[in-house]
């Protein structure tokens, strides 16, 4: 079983970081497809960006400000946020797929089996 715990979520002020974690435990990170969506209130949960095999993609507001980092060695994802907008505030989910997931198709929420609880993110103008 694939148990995914997220942490590192805030309130900052616009233009501020943060950095998320996501641990895994129960398989190797290696093996999965990894993503980050995030949901805020009264919208659907949307894809932030994906890591699977040796491929990264990000959705078109975050390319540039943030980076997905994989530790093996913790079997930990990390997404570093920087330059935050309040339009970045939400809901931040880790999501791991049970096997690969074509690259158009990593974006999308169906695909991902398993999901941590989520981690709060505020930006503040």
């Amino acid at each position: 079983q694939v148990h995914l715990a997220e942490s590192g979520g805030g309130s900052v002020q616009a233009g501020g970081s943060l950095k998320l974690s996501c641990r895994v435990s129960g398989y190797g990170i290696g093996g999965l497809c990894l993503a980050w969506f995030r949901q805020a209130p009264g919208m659907e949960r949307e894809g932030v960006a994906n890591f699977c095999g040796i491929t990264e993609s990000y959705t078109e507001s975050v390319k540039g400000r943030f980076t997905l980092f994989r530790d093996e060695n913790e079997n930990t994802l990390y997404l570093q946020m920087n330059r935050l907008k309040p339009e970045d505030t939400g809901m931040y989910y880790c999501a791991a797929s049970g096997g690969f997931i074509p690259s158009a198709n990593r974006a999308q929420k169906g695909n991902y089996f398993y999901w941590g609880q989520g981690t709060q993110v505020t930006v503040s103008a």
